[in-house]
């Protein structure tokens, strides 16, 4: 096998115009170590995603379970693009929903129609269906709903001939994919494949499903049970003998030693493997004009800044291994190797880069882009959430206050 070389722009194009694709599998062991334990995630009825899966070397399938899903893992590179936007490390176009104006600690808002926490910002890097989210799409911008805009109105426009609206707004909608079903088109609103697709998944997981997890969060106070409370909404006070009814446990308001018991015991695996894979098919789909004229030079430009900003999104988000939740830290056995799958029949080229030099290409990538005079705006458009959803997360927000306390009464 060839030796790993860091990757180029120019072989970064030449790719895009005629290769299969990137690809990235690697090994990764639990930081524990080898035979530690990983808590994969629950699906519906509290259980985990176990399937046999043929495995290279194996005779028989072996089996096998799902530590981190491909949309999972598609919300994570998004959450290290946002870093890297916050750090000042890359200029990405996005948009941006500011709910601050709205914030408890705002002396400018009516107290009433202020949120009981906080919501800050929220970009469409960080909502679920991207460009052709709700939330972008109920709020306003300059007073106007956002799909009514001029830029929003673009977005009923795009398709795969005409994807420069979106590499204008949020160029990550083209890479992870999206679908306007929400939009004034409904279900044949644009759709967009995802083209870049990243999972792990544990290889000969072994677990007991009649074993439970068992153990005590202990109280230092030693607060005891039978010790009994009433609680309102904000406070607490002790009971007397008089609140025979609506006394509760100190455990109710997270005092006391609490013994818990899961069933959901985690596993052990052999190793997990992440296959990363970058389609460079699906992006040839894409057509970028300008001013309603198609240049085949451009279309490259604007592929080889989305096969760029892709691979920077996966080195960013995972060349220093992987913490998927609590007791699922998953450590590299070696760094990040990219595969070029590039002429059928010859062995995929290796290259291995790092998220700076990541970064750098992609800078190179966006600069050639410019020239072609594509679109690349350095500010994200910032909208204002209408009063609608304003009120609708406030009346959420109080209504997670009382299911709290409702469910401390027992």
């Amino acid at each position: 096998m060839s030796t790993a070389t860091e990757l180029t722009l120019g072989v970064l194009r030449d790719a895009v115009r005629t290769a299969v694709a990137f690809r990235c599998r690697r090994r990764l062991q639990p930081a524990g170590g080898e035979g530690d334990k990983v808590f994969p995630p629950t699906f519906a009825g509290a259980v985990y995603a176990i399937e046999k899966r043929h495995v290279p070397g194996r005779p028989a399938p072996v089996p096998c379970v799902l530590l981190d899903s491909v949309q999972s893992q598609a919300n994570r590179m998004e959450q290290a693009l946002q870093e890297a936007i916050d750090a000042g490390k890359i200029v990405l176009p996005h948009v941006v929903v500011d709910f601050s104006e709205y914030d408890p600690s705002d002396t400018g808002t009516v107290e009433k129609e202020k949120l009981i926490n906080s919501v800050g910002k929220i970009t469409s890097l960080q909502v679920p269906h991207r460009l052709a989210d709700a939330i972008l799409r109920d709020s306003e911008l300059n007073g106007t709903p956002f799909r009514d805009s001029d830029k929003g109105k673009a977005l009923n426009r795009v398709s795969l001939m005409n994807a420069t609206p979106l590499f204008e707004l949020g160029p990550t909608a083209l890479l992870f994919g999206m679908w306007d079903s929400t939009g004034p088109k409904g279900g044949l609103g644009p759709k967009f494949e995802r083209a870049i697709v990243s999972e792990v998944v544990g290889i000969d997981a072994e677990w007991q499903d009649d074993y439970r997890a068992r153990g005590v969060r202990r109280d230092p106070l030693e607060v005891r049970s039978a010790v009994k409370v009433i609680k309102s909404n904000t406070s607490w006070r002790l009971a007397d003998e008089k609140d025979k009814k609506g006394a509760i446990e100190p455990s109710k308001i997270n005092h006391s030693s609490v013994p818990f018991e899961s069933k959901n015991s985690g596993v052990t695996i052999q190793y997990a493997e992440q296959t990363t894979t970058l389609s460079l098919i699906v992006l040839r789909r894409l057509r970028f004009p300008v001013n309603g004229i198609t240049d085949e030079n451009r279309d490259v430009a604007a592929r080889t800044v989305l096969a760029a900003l892709g691979l920077t999104a996966a080195t960013l988000a995972f060349e220093s291994g992987m913490g998927l939740r609590s007791r699922c830290l998953l450590w590299p056995e070696g760094p990040m190797t990219w595969e070029l799958l590039d002429k059928p029949g010859q062995p995929p080229r290796l290259f291995a880069s790092s998220s700076e030099q990541m970064i750098a290409m992609f800078k190179q990538a966006i600069d050639v882009a410019k020239e072609m005079k594509l679109p690349w705006p350095e500010e994200p458009v910032t909208l204002k959430p209408s009063k609608n959803l304003v009120e609708l997360v406030r009346l959420s927000q109080m209504e997670a206050t009382r299911e709290e306390a409702d469910t401390s009464r027992g």
